[in-house]
């Protein structure tokens, strides 16, 4: 008896498992039908980057933060800047259409995540490749520590991509106190990776999601259209969800390192944050960062949550716009 129920645990196990990949698999093609590439691809060492680029006059690069891709910004702030600006919006490294940093490890048990400098490094060679110089880099929530790597970067090499300016919107910056939410610690480990984040990618339903935007945009409600334009499938994909986390999971000691070198940065740098974030709260990244960047200023928005440039975009291209004139760009 105890035999026959070991084999029927073990074919039940193996079936489970079986329909999770299928419902992967599906959930995923059904993803890229609905939401493909919207521009084009760079080759760089060890993979290819995805971004969109419009407009005339300085360059302006937008980074996106943990779990979106560059339909953030497609969905209504870039069409505000092409006007006086070139932008280019990348998908940041694992999500979207841009392939993980080669030197990471991407199977089913590691537990490494894109680090915020080898994603800048490898975002800096497609941005030379493409004929980028002398950009205003701006990044939202994750994607500012990317900008703020990108910057830490130049202080190392004599690059015609060297940020001329940054722009941290909502952006981490700063080292945090406490862990993180179980969510990235759970399914930042090996068992989440080979167990949870599958189960996760094939199951959870719309409403869930729309409910992490909800929370993501609070206390302001999301854009009409923006959970249907986003395309959340996309990072739902098994190899895009295992990325993510683990990018925010193993993200805090290099924010540790990074802001070792922040006070010899001298660029300009225009921080817009909302007094109402709880993601990334003022008063651990914004609030210390002014401490010890002569060059940074804050512009505070009152009530205003994690996601500024949708609540305040006339705020946040002012903020851009100053960080050009400051740089000398306009």
């Amino acid at each position: 008896m105890a035999r026959k129920a070991l084999t029927i645990s073990a074919l039940a196990i193996g079936l489970g498992a079986a329909l999770t990949g299928i419902g992967t698999k599906y959930r995923a093609a059904q993803a890229e039908e609905n939401y493909p590439p919207l521009g084009q691809f760079v080759e760089v060492t060890g993979g290819q980057v995805h971004y969109v680029q419009s407009g005339s006059g300085p360059h302006l690069i937008l980074l996106h933060g943990a779990g979106g891709n560059l339909r953030e910004f497609t969905f209504d702030l870039m069409d505000r800047l092409t006007d006086r600006y070139t932008v280019t919006i990348f998908d940041r490294p694992g999500l979207g259409y841009t392939d993980q940093v080669p030197t990471v490890a991407t199977g089913a048990l590691a537990t490494d995540g894109d680090a915020p400098l080898d994603q800048a490094r490898m975002l800096r060679e497609a941005a030379e490749k493409i004929g980028i110089t002398a950009p205003i880099v701006a990044g939202h929530s994750f994607g500012g520590i990317v900008s703020y790597a990108w910057a830490v970067e130049g202080l190392e090499n004599d690059s015609p991509v060297n940020a001329a300016a940054v722009v941290s919107l909502a952006g981490v910056t700063m080292p945090w106190p406490g862990p993180l939410d179980p969510y990235y610690r759970i399914n930042g480990s090996a068992f989440g990776g080979a167990v949870t984040i599958p189960l996760i990618s094939a199951l959870v339903p719309q409403s869930v999601v729309e409910d992490r935007i909800s929370s993501t945009f609070a206390p302001q409600p999301a854009p009409e259209g923006y959970a249907h334009y986003i395309g959340a499938g996309l990072t739902l994909r098994t190899a895009s969800m295992r990325a993510n986390i683990r990018q925010v999971n193993t993200l805090r000691p290099h924010v540790v390192e990074l802001s070792k070198r922040y006070p010899e940065l001298t660029l300009p740098i225009e921080i817009v944050h909302g007094t109402d974030d709880t993601t990334v709260p003022i008063h651990i990244h914004a609030e210390e960062v002014i401490k010890i960047v002569p060059s940074a200023s804050l512009t505070r928005l009152e009530g205003i949550g994690h996601m500024p440039h949708h609540a305040e975009p006339r705020m946040v291209i002012d903020a851009i716009d100053r960080a050009a004139t400051r740089a000398g760009l306009k």
